[in-house]
């Protein structure tokens, strides 16, 4: 059978695409390595992270926030094998559900690892090493990203054996709670999971090469966000890299040095976790056999998203850009919307970030560092939840809103918020700014009282200098 779309790769860019591509009528089959759909976000990455984000959320509440609302408990107890089958639970009905719409939309799966043969032939190799090749029209790459390594300072790679040294995957299924936990990488994955492993009773220790917490984010932001985790239990060493981690039976001793020089210091760890960030996906794939081009480990394709080679295209994670899911779905409908003769598009000066601790962190558009790296003339306008009534009310005043904007024209350039919630109002600032809208139609939207999005409200207020506290 031949086939108008192949998808290699069935996390949330893939599966998009593909399902996008059936409804505009494209005959449409789709590989996955993996026996579930979804890729690393459904599987093991954002879905059951932020499963045991939440979980660990309310046996937090339980042990230390419910008694100052008037809810007496006794002292929680973790039952961390059923806050695991809670995540599992949340994994299948995800996967399943993606499963679901595969077959709704009469898209052909083919569980196996794809390799393009050649343009218009994709290879799939079965577990048991059966191969078919399935010819099409056009190809698309969506095959993720994996865990960056980690190298000692003897230039070799730290082994990850998910059971002391661990990437994301194994502190997302560990069998009890580390007493001792270092965590190397202060970005978004160092410090979500070591979230979720610092509220069940883990000391948390952060072991970042940067002298700042949470690169890309908005400074101002990021170093508020650091004192909240120190409140809540984080040690941080900054400008610091790991030179050694010396594992033994039940635990590992780890080495770090300060990046400017000077002497070694040594943390013991029950159990560490390497989140040194994340690279492109590409093995196995025949890029090379196939003459696709490659920089810095990323597919380089054009605004279309197309390769050199006619017919194969890609999307997410092994592309330029920032490594999020939902960056990934909108290239995949983009993509899919090209090849069926339509403009596919996607704004990526609209592209919001979260991290999901708590208070959470969020953010849409250039930060107040780079609009003044590019030169911009900005007026800035910020809000404290400390402010906002209902955040009062649910004792969740950490935080703030911050809104950038045009000094001349009022165009918001970028929105940065630290405070509960902030991962659903970032997406007003998101809609904003795809409509080109000032802080002015943020400041007169008239927004519902008591809520956490007056707070928006007052920010844009504030770009003008006339904010009217809550």
């Amino acid at each position: 059978m031949t086939y108008d779309l192949v998808v290699i790769g069935s996390g949330p860019g893939g599966y998009v695409c593909a399902i996008r591509a059936a409804q505009l009528g494209l005959k449409t089959a789709i590989v996955e390595k993996r026996a579930t759909f979804g890729g690393t976000c459904l599987n093991i990455g954002c879905i059951p992270s932020k499963a045991l984000l939440h979980a660990s959320h309310m046996f937090a509440e339980a042990a230390h926030g419910l008694g100052a609302l008037g809810v007496v408990v006794e002292p929680p107890r973790l039952d961390l094998a059923a806050m695991m089958k809670h995540k599992d639970d949340t994994v299948g009905a995800n996967v399943n559900g993606v499963a679901f719409l595969l077959k709704k939309n009469k898209i052909d799966a083919f569980i196996g690892a794809g390799r393009i043969e050649a343009p218009g032939k994709v290879s799939v190799t079965a577990a048991d090493g059966q191969t078919r090749t399935i010819e099409t029209k056009n190809i698309v790459i969506a095959t993720g990203s994996a865990p960056a390594p980690l190298r000692d300072g003897k230039g070799d790679v730290i082994a990850i054996d998910e059971k002391i040294v661990l990437s994301s995957t194994g502190a997302l299924a560990l069998e009890k709670v580390p007493e001792k936990l270092v965590v190397v990488g202060a970005g978004v994955i160092g410090v979500e999971l070591g979230s979720v492993w610092a509220r069940l009773g883990a000391k948390v220790t952060v072991v970042e090469f940067l002298p700042r917490v949470l690169p890309g984010f908005d400074s101002e932001v990021a170093s508020r966000f650091q004192k909240v985790m120190e409140k809540q239990g984080f040690t941080f060493h900054l400008a610091s890299k790991v030179t050694g981690v010396e594992r033994s039976a039940d635990g590992a001793k780890v080495t770090f040095a300060p990046v400017a020089g000077g002497d070694e210091s040594v943390l013991d760890a029950d159990a560490v976790l390497i989140a040194t960030g994340r690279i492109p996906y590409t093995d196995g794939l025949g890029l090379a056999e196939a003459g696709v081009v490659l920089e810095r480990g990323r597919i380089v394709i054009d605004a279309h998203f197309a390769t050199n080679i006619g017919g194969v295209y890609a999307i997410g994670d092994v592309v330029r850009g920032p490594m999020l899911a939902h960056k990934a779905e909108d290239e995949g409908v983009a993509v899919a919307e090209i090849l069926a003769g339509q403009a596919g598009h996607v704004n990526y000066n609209v592209i919001p970030g979260v991290v999901y601790t708590l208070p959470e962190v969020a953010c849409v558009g250039l930060t107040e560092d780079d609009a003044k790296a590019e030169g911009q003339a900005i007026a800035v306008g910020k809000f404290p939840f400390s402010a906002n009534g209902r955040a009062r009310a649910m004792r969740e005043t950490d935080g703030f809103v911050k809104v950038i904007a045009d000094a001349k024209t009022d165009r918001v350039l970028g929105v940065h918020i630290l405070g509960a919630g902030a991962g659903e109002l970032i997406a007003e600032a998101a809609i904003l700014m795809e409509f080109s809208g000032s802080a002015e139609d943020m400041a007169r939207t008239c927004h519902a009282h008591p809520t956490l999005s007056e707070a928006m409200k007052e920010a844009a207020l504030a770009v003008a200098k006339r904010p009217i506290h809550i």
